[in-house]
């Protein structure tokens, strides 16, 4: 048995679309997902959580972060840089879900170090596809794409 299959998970989404994320909530919710989703909508708020600042100051440390690119403020492009330059974070895993399907996109974000890049599903399937390979990617080590379309 693997050792991670007992461990409840931390996972942040850094996401600005409700929507979007409603249907993150409930794949994690159908596909039992073993540990909690902390929802913040940019990367501003995304420092503050994993600083434990302000209202975060209880805040878990995310064992996954999953990242939209696109939101005003501070954008997915520039939390990456932010974090993976600090050496306190160069560590986290961050999966980009995204609905940017360009290539330099992909090749940008795959030059700071995530660990898969997916494009956002266009229905509720789709999420749960994406959650389960999350859970893969987090209790088997199964890798993610790094670009699918769901």
């Amino acid at each position: 048995m693997d050792k991670k299959a007992g461990k409840k998970f931390e996972v942040l989404l850094v996401e600005d679309n409700w929507g979007d994320a409603l249907l993150m909530k409930i794949a994690f919710e159908e596909r039992k997902f073993l540990g909690r989703l902390n929802i913040v909508t940019d990367g501003e708020q995304a420092l503050s959580f994993l600083n434990r600042e302000d209202r975060y100051s209880k805040a878990p440390v995310p064992d996954l972060i999953v990242l939209d690119l696109n939101f005003p403020r501070m954008d997915g492009r520039a939390f990456l840089r932010r974090v993976k330059s600090h050496p306190r974070f160069t560590d986290l895993k961050v999966v980009v879900l995204t609905s940017s399907k360009l290539d330099s996109d992909v090749r940008e974000v795959i030059g700071m170090n995530v660990n898969g890049y997916l494009v956002k599903p266009l229905d509720l399937y789709g999420f749960f596809n994406i959650v389960q390979d999350l859970m893969d990617f987090l209790v088997k080590s199964k890798a993610l794409p790094m670009k699918t379309v769901g």
